[in-house]
């Protein structure tokens, strides 16, 4: 080994990260024997900084450029090693690389159910998973409080960390807050804003810029979805036998006014029966059975049903008995009642 070996090997002149590697956020430089040369030039490019930290104590921060290592440009560093006048000899000092590239592509997900306080069904667990990006914004609070002194430091190191800090938030988020299962299943990226502004606080802690966060899925456990879907199937049924009412009822009037006469009048009756009775039936069965168990099993006599009253009344109609405008003001009336 030659003398300029040796003083290629003790002395740096030109620092640099040129080999940045996708997944790591903190790279030391490697000191070994070697000792920074006064005016050695120091180069961080645009997706990176520089830490100098001297006995584990955090100094001085260089961003994105070129710079020249000089007393003038380690003012923290200076002081912290006592030098009154400008430093003529080498220095050994750790340096540390940060990667503020964005991080994206990240996953979160709930390995277990958080209950939230649905304002419509009370407390409910639900599952969510989905995607976020970071980057770090701080590298003085990075080192202190996650990195430190190791050679590197990775994404997938972080990862179980930040997903902590993820459900922790939401989980607290959740505790407090009453929004509905349906809200945030039906305005997704309505939801993921407002968690995303919850989070930035807990990344900011750690020196991290949280830049995205998705939620892509939010589930109900099964059994709590069996009773989701029940209570829509039960206000469609509901629905659907007020329609069939109405439309019963139109399909007798249409058939008064059917010049075809009887005729006409027995087509339209037969369909509005139909249509009214095969809906109302079920309905009719089960809240009669009911009521005659909450009474005791004794039995009353039920009510005219609306439909097939105004079926009668157009019997009379046709037989003469009422006039139309009776007919009609009648019909009137029974309508009221199913509406």
């Amino acid at each position: 080994m030659g003398i300029f070996d040796v003083f290629k090997k003790q002395f740096l002149d030109v620092i640099d990260w040129m080999d940045e590697e996708n997944g790591v956020l903190t790279f030391r430089y490697p000191m070994a024997d070697r000792e920074i040369q006064n005016g050695a030039q120091l180069t961080v490019r645009d997706t990176q900084m520089a830490l100098f930290v001297n006995e584990g104590q955090v100094a001085d921060l260089f961003e994105p450029g070129r710079h020249v290592v000089a007393t003038n440009t380690l003012p923290v560093l200076t002081n912290l090693k006592n030098w009154d006048k400008m430093f003529q000899s080498p220095f050994k000092s750790d340096l540390f690389f940060f990667s503020t590239r964005e991080q994206i592509d990240q996953r979160w997900g709930t390995p277990n159910a958080i209950v939230i306080r649905d304002k419509d069904f009370g407390p409910t667990r639900i599952r969510a998973h989905g995607t976020y990006a970071y980057k770090i914004k701080n590298p003085k609070v990075f080192f202190k409080k996650i990195s430190g002194t190791r050679e590197r430091y990775t994404t997938q190191e972080l990862e179980g960390q930040l997903r902590s800090i993820i459900l922790t938030s939401m989980a607290t988020f959740f505790g407090s807050s009453q929004m509905s299962f349906v809200d945030m299943a039906g305005n997704q990226t309505k939801f993921s804003e407002t968690l995303k502004g919850v989070l930035e606080v807990a990344f900011a802690e750690y020196g991290l810029q949280l830049t995205s966060f998705l939620v892509q899925s939010i589930s109900l456990p099964e059994e709590l979805q069996q009773h989701f879907d029940k209570m829509a199937s039960m206000n469609m049924v509901g629905d659907l036998r007020r329609y069939a009412n109405f439309q019963s009822a139109d399909s007798i009037d249409e058939a008064a006014r059917n010049s075809g006469g009887a005729a006409g009048a027995g087509i339209g009756m037969g369909a509005g029966l139909a249509m009214g009775q095969q809906m109302a039936s079920a309905m009719g069965q089960q809240m009669g059975g009911a009521m005659g168990q909450q009474m005791g099993g004794g039995s009353s006599a039920p009510a005219e049903d609306p439909v097939a009253m105004i079926s009668k009344l157009h019997e009379l109609l046709t037989k003469g008995v009422l006039s139309q405008a009776e007919f009609d003001a009648k019909k009137a009336e029974l309508l009221k009642k199913i509406t």
